[in-house]
């Protein structure tokens, strides 16, 4: 029997339902239950599918396989019709994810990360929403080759996708602070604790063999069913909150005292995903349970991870993420459940504020004196386009070996560490390039980001990436029209309800429905402390732009000194404030 220290509430952790758990029978548990116990830990038949001539793709089981090795198989969704017609199968194609704890890589790493780009990923690289990055357009011939790439310069994609915990988050400009380079340290150490120990990887892509036959305790943690489905954690650096720390499935604000951490609040139960008309499904925001020192973390992401790992879901896929069983079991009786397993109880919550969630863009000079330069990127989308040769530009500045590559949580990059006396090379190879840190048209822009949507994504409905910017510049015409291109506002676009791009925590959203079709969310807090509410179901550019430019000229009109725009949606009713962490369409 636990009680929470808050409630004195006493819960029975031993007597209670765990009819969806891990010791259920197999045949009643989700079919991806069953691939994964009989997969040899993730090996498959993988390496079997690679030599396949007859066929670019691979089969389905090893298709889900591949994502615990940071894989997705996807086809070029533009020509899908016209293959269909000439009676071939599907452009396949398959997108690579790093593992890049905190986003940081060196110079060496990053001209590597480029000759793959350019080598095997048409041309560009992408930056992601949780600080790493992605090739698309990978042949399954070449897919060897870009493990083998990353290798040499020591980078993986273990655990960019399945059902692990993803790549680890944390605050950006390790070089700004003390603090901020400590936070980096144990998000690093979070990272290399929850990689998955299988061997199947290194077997898979460099031949080697496991060094002894593989058994029960090949896996000490995850078990031959891993986790429930994905499970993210993330590091945030108040009052900076980038990494959207209520959207993580266990996060970890950082403490300090002079200037030095100490500890951690504990966030649990954050998630974007949804499916549309299915209001079982919902996005939700983590709730924040107690304080831990430093040297309890890693005791609480066993804990904590232990806990989803043993009660979460697995009999519907749809219902498998932590926020479900944080709801269903109740914060109360998790919180009870992960103090009984760390054997103490979490502290009080320490004090922290918020006042952001996006970047700043441009020259900083941090505490070691050294400078960082912040440069947007629209969508992450690292590529030569026209004049603006961004992808040369971040090449020779590497071969330079002028800075650290830190990517951040909104799809920018971070050039850190630069002596002050290098400063004027980056900025003359920026320049020659016509690449300029601050170049963005209005904050609007700054503050957006877009999922990659079609033409690879196979979940996406609707265009994303390829859209968003022609839809802001229309937006910014409201804007100029209103005096408030300088004002903050963030938006959100994803091609799918699943929100790749957080959405649900962005003042203006849309996910995408069907061609040119969207759902229209407004109203969420600016730095990512309540979600928005859908305002439009299934609408097109004309709707949006309409509904848009009404508020915004409301919002000029009639805003508080200081308001920001989500803020004024809900005080006027424009939407209902979202109560309790949940999505609610009624």
């Amino acid at each position: 029997m636990a009680t929470t220290p808050k409630t004195g509430l006493k819960i029975d952790l031993h007597n209670t339902d765990r009819s969806r758990d891990i010791s259920q029978p197999l045949e009643k548990l989700a079919p991806e239950e069953a691939l994964k116990v009989g997969s040899d830990y993730l090996k498959g038949t993988i390496e079997l599918d690679l030599i396949d001539e007859i066929t670019a793709a691979v089969d389905e089981g090893n298709n889900k396989l591949m994502k615990f090795h940071g894989i997705y198989m996807q086809d070029h969704r533009d020509f899908r019709d016209e293959r269909r017609k000439q009676k071939l199968e599907p452009l396949y194609t398959f997108m690579l994810r790093a593992r890049l704890p905190g986003g940081v890589c060196t110079p060496e790493q990053w001209l590597k990360i480029d000759e793959l780009g350019r080598l095997h990923g048409g041309n560009t690289v992408r930056l992601t929403t949780r600080q790493t990055f992605q090739y698309h357009y990978l042949s399954k011939d070449a897919l060897r080759d870009v493990m083998v790439g990353l290798r040499e310069v020591g980078l993986d994609s273990k655990a960019a996708c399945g059902d692990v915990a993803r790549t680890v988050m944390s605050g950006v400009h390790p070089g700004l602070s003390t603090l901020h380079k400590q936070v980096y340290e144990q998000a690093a150490l979070t990272s290399d604790h929850v990689i998955h120990k299988t061997s199947a990887y290194e077997e898979v892509w460099f031949g080697e063999k496991p060094s002894e036959p593989r058994g029960d305790d090949h896996e000490p943690f995850y078990g031959r069913q891993y986790m429930p489905r994905k499970f993210k954690i993330g590091f945030a650096v108040p009052p900076s909150n980038d990494i959207d720390i209520y959207s993580q499935d266990l996060g970890f604000i950082a403490i300090a005292s002079g200037g030095k951490l100490v500890g951690f609040n504990v966030t649990i139960g954050g998630g974007m995903g949804r499916t549309d008309r299915a209001p079982e499904t919902y996005p939700r925001l983590a709730d924040v349970i107690g304080f831990i020192t430093v040297d309890q973390l890693v005791p609480t992401l066993d804990a904590v991870m232990g806990v989803q790992r043993d009660y979460g879901a697995r009999d519907v896929r749809a219902h498998s993420r932590f926020k479900y069983t944080v709801d269903d079991k109740g914060v109360d009786w998790i919180k009870a459940a992960i103090e009984d397993r760390l054997g103490f109880e979490l502290g009080p919550v320490k004090p922290y504020e918020f006042d952001s969630n996006g970047d700043a863009f441009g020259w900083v000079t941090g505490d070691d004196k050294l400078e960082h330069c912040t440069l947007w990127i629209e969508n992450g989308r690292i590529i030569d386009a026209g004049d603006r040769r961004l992808m040369t530009a971040l090449r020779e500045i590497a071969k330079a070996e002028l800075c650290v590559f830190r990517m951040t949580p909104n799809q920018s990059l971070i050039l850190s560490d630069v002596k002050p006396a290098d400063r004027a090379k980056v900025d003359a190879i920026l320049e020659a390039h016509n690449v300029a840190p601050t170049q963005i048209s209005s904050q609007l822009r700054a503050n957006s980001m877009a999922c990659v949507a079609l033409p690879t994504c196979a979940l996406a409905m609707a265009e994303s990436e390829r859209y968003l910017p022609e839809l802001i510049t229309k937006i910014e015409d409201l804007l100029g029209k209103y005096e408030l291109l300088d004002e903050p506002i963030t938006i959100r676009s994803t091609g799918c309800p699943n929100g790749c791009a957080r959405p649900y925590i962005a003042e203006i959203a849309l996910t995408g429905r069907a061609p040119g079709k969207y759902n229209l969310y407004l109203g969420a807090g600016f730095h990512g402390e309540r979600l928005n509410k859908m305002l439009h179901e299934n609408v097109g550019e004309e709707k949006i732009l309409a509904t848009l430019d009404e508020t915004l000229g409301a919002f000029a009109k009639g805003r508080n000194e200081g308001e920001h725009f989500g803020d004024f949606c809900v005080r006027t009713g424009v939407v209902p404030e979202v109560k309790e962490g949940r999505f609610f369409n009624d």
